[in-house]
């Protein structure tokens, strides 16, 4: 039987939009969808508002309060523009940077977001055309702007897209700003009462102005330029997957002196669409597909894409068997912070006042390496907003050398305040030029530095429940690791847990401490005697529960590799029995 209350609902939102305040061609998609016999389309469009959280908005395009559209963005905007307003009060002039990637509809939302700002008497600094979400970040503190917006959905399907907003440090806005944002959007009680009406004179279109200040400042992250003019003529393949490093990332490794470097002609087209891939994303093997296939003909050595913002990157390269193999993002950070440690020790920049960043689902292995170089190592929540909160804490007090996350993220500048595929993909290409300076291939130095502080492997297992019995058993699991964590992982004793909902970290005799950080997460992690960790917490987006597993071992020599990954499996299952997953 038909939920009669909740079509009953829908019709009364549905038809609030079918007043003057919503466009002509939006009406007649409303009217269309209650006139439809079916229901379906009308309640997944109207059964709630999409709702403006920690990290903005993201949904699917379309007509309807639970939709991406010129009024769900407007809402976000209005709301945004009421709040700067309260807060930078005393100000002459307020201003944002509005930016946007290649997804279907982002320049219309950005184009209208622009002319609210500006209605709301913000000046508006808005990119010509896509741009890197880095490039907004690094904009916003160029500018010296309060706020700053960028339109994408980021690696999510074509039909999605997605709104985040920034502070005036050009990092995604945190507490109190973020809740703050969210009344003042969630006040937004309809379409006639955003100002849609711009004011042309406040808006200002920038783009190559930055690009050149930016991408210099990118250049200053290069540590080893002689290494590079050695090996200048190294084959790379980069793709940007129809995305924003198309404007940007070709042209940085030029500046930094790489003169080989190959495209994916089929995917240096701006699509929205992206028909050349399942999923934009660098983490599927199959969005580098293309890349590797042209890497194949052309005898490369490194195959690099970014995903449709250009915030996040993915690598490739061959093994020493001549295979191409995927680098993972824990593999990735590992070897951009072991680069800018030995460099920096090489270089005797080291000034005792260095710290780089990690998160607390990514391998434990770069904390080892950090520790033998005497540099702090700090953990923080998943996400690039807490590794941007770390900076911002130890401003001008210490300097921050790199921080990365195991989803293929990295930012090895400070100037930036979101994780930055521009200077991660000029940063590995010259990693592959130090390491072939050294006599070996980037894969051989990932073997190496296994060989020199020990072997690790990472692995994710998602526990799918869908529906609301299956949300119901998500939060039962979680309460169940609560009061019975598990007294052993994979045969090995668990001599620390740690429970960031309450704060509290418990170790091997029982004794209880406080975890020190700046709010509460819905995470459990268990640490055991022989070095093994695992995460749990639900996904705050699907409905599933996340594991993050992560083993020790050891690597002998380079050739040890296949034996200890596969003594790592081993453990692995272990561990996933111990969990009952």
């Amino acid at each position: 039987m038909e939920n009669q209350e909740l079509i009953k609902q829908v019709t009364e939102k549905a038809e609030k939009w079918l007043t003057p305040a919503y466009d002509a061609e939006t009406q007649a998609e409303v009217k269309r969808m209650l006139e439809n016999e079916d229901k379906t389309e009308l309640i997944e469009a109207f059964y709630k508002d999409l709702e403006f959280g920690t990290g903005g908005l993201r949904g699917i395009m379309g007509v309807g309060s639970n939709r991406m559209n010129i009024y769900t963005v407007g809402a976000a905007t209005q709301g945004l523009s009421n709040y700067l307003k309260k807060n930078f009060k005393d100000l002459p002039q307020i201003s944002v940077v509005v930016g946007h990637d290649c997804r279907n509809n982002s320049r219309l939302f950005a184009e209208t977001s622009a002319n609210i700002f500006s209605a709301n008497g913000i000046k508006v600094y808005l990119f010509d055309d896509m741009r890197p979400t880095p490039e907004m970040s690094f904009a916003i503190r160029h500018l010296g702007c309060q706020s700053g917006i960028i339109l994408t959905a980021s690696h999510n399907p074509k039909e999605y897209n997605g709104y985040k907003a920034y502070w005036d440090d050009g990092a995604q806005v945190l507490a109190p700003h973020d809740a703050g944002i969210i009344d003042e959007v969630n006040n937004i009680a309809s379409a006639a009462d955003i100002k849609f009406q711009g004011n042309p004179d406040l808006i200002q279109i920038i783009g190559e102005d930055i690009d050149k200040i930016y991408l210099d400042m990118v250049k200053t992250v290069s540590i080893d330029p002689e290494a590079i003019a050695r090996h200048k003529d190294m084959k790379i393949v980069y793709t940007p997957i129809h995305g924003t490093g198309m404007m940007l990332i070709p042209r940085a490794l030029k500046m930094w002196g790489f003169e080989n470097v190959f495209t994916v002609p089929e995917q240096m087209i701006k699509d929205g669409n992206f028909p050349t891939v399942v999923s934009p994303n660098p983490e599927n093997a199959e969005a580098l597909s293309m890349a590797v296939n042209l890497a194949k003909e052309i005898d490369a050595e490194l195959v690099m894409a970014s995903d449709p913002d250009a915030d996040r990157v993915g690598i490739a390269c061959k093994d020493d068997k001549g295979e191409w193999v995927l680098i993972n993002g824990n593999q990735t950070c590992m070897m951009y912070l072991y680069y800018i440690l030995t460099q920096y020790k090489q270089l005797g920049k080291i000034q005792g006042n260095e710290f780089c960043v990690k998160t607390i689902v990514t391998t434990e292995l770069i904390k080892k390496i950090a520790d033998k170089n005497n540099i702090e190592m700090l953990d923080c929540y998943t996400g690039f907003k807490w590794i941007a909160r770390e900076i911002r804490l130890r401003e001008g007090k210490k300097k921050y050398i790199g921080g990365g996350e195991e989803s293929y993220g990295f930012l090895a500048e400070d100037f930036v305040r979101d994780k930055d595929a521009v200077s991660a993909c000029c940063l590995i290409a010259e990693v592959a030029a130090w390491a072939k300076d050294n006599g070996k291939s980037l894969y051989q130095l990932l073997l190496d530095i296994y060989v020199e502080y020990g072997f690790s492997k990472e692995f994710t297992v998602n526990v799918v429940k869908p529906g609301k019995s299956g949300a119901e058993e998500i939060k039962a699991m979680m309460e169940n690791f609560r009061a019975n964590p598990p007294k052993e992982l994979g045969g090995s004793k668990v001599i620390l847990s740690k429970d960031y909902k309450t704060l509290k970290q418990t170790d091997a005799e029982g004794k209880v401490t406080a975890l020190d950080m700046p709010e509460t997460s819905n995470v459990l992690q268990y640490f055991t005697e022989d070095g093994s960790k695992v995460s749990v917490r639900p996904s705050g987006t699907e409905p599933k529960i996340k594991f993050y597993m992560e083993v020790q071992g050891e690597m002998g020599c380079r050739n040890c590799f296949a034996s200890a990954d596969a003594a790592a499996m081993e453990k692995i299952e272990a561990v996933k029995k111990s969990l009952g997953i």
